[in-house]
């Protein structure tokens, strides 16, 4: 079976992310994968932004599902190439102002190793 496209592969994120199914989205990421967000900075500031491997994915999106049962991205467009994908989103959280939110997925060998939020 053919290693899916970085277009499916992001297809499947936000189907697992906004399905709140933390496995399926872990799936995606290599175990040695990084993360950055802003928000991330904001809430955990020891971190910087970045956080490393899957057993801190694990915590900081499990942290988010539980904080925001309403979570949810609405796609916008979504532009891959051979190594990357520029996904462009909002977020949705009930009783908050939508975002617009760019992320980019840097995919090797049919896994994430590294994912980088761009937001105001």
């Amino acid at each position: 079976m053919p290693a899916p496209s970085n277009t499916e592969i992001a297809i499947r994120w936000f189907a697992a992310f906004n399905a709140h199914d933390l496995e399926a989205l872990l799936a995606l990421y290599a175990e040695f994968a990084e993360h950055y967000s802003p928000k991330l900075k904001l809430r955990q500031p020891g971190t910087k932004g970045l956080i490393q491997g899957k057993a801190a994915l694990r915590a900081w999106w499990q942290d988010a599902f539980d904080r925001l049962p309403s979570l949810r991205y609405e796609v916008v467009k979504l532009t891959a190439d051979d190594a990357q994908v520029f996904m462009e989103y909002i977020r949705h959280v009930e009783g908050e102002d939508e975002l617009r939110v760019g992320e980019v997925l840097e995919i090797t060998d049919g896994v994430i190793i590294a994912s980088r939020v761009y937001h105001g």
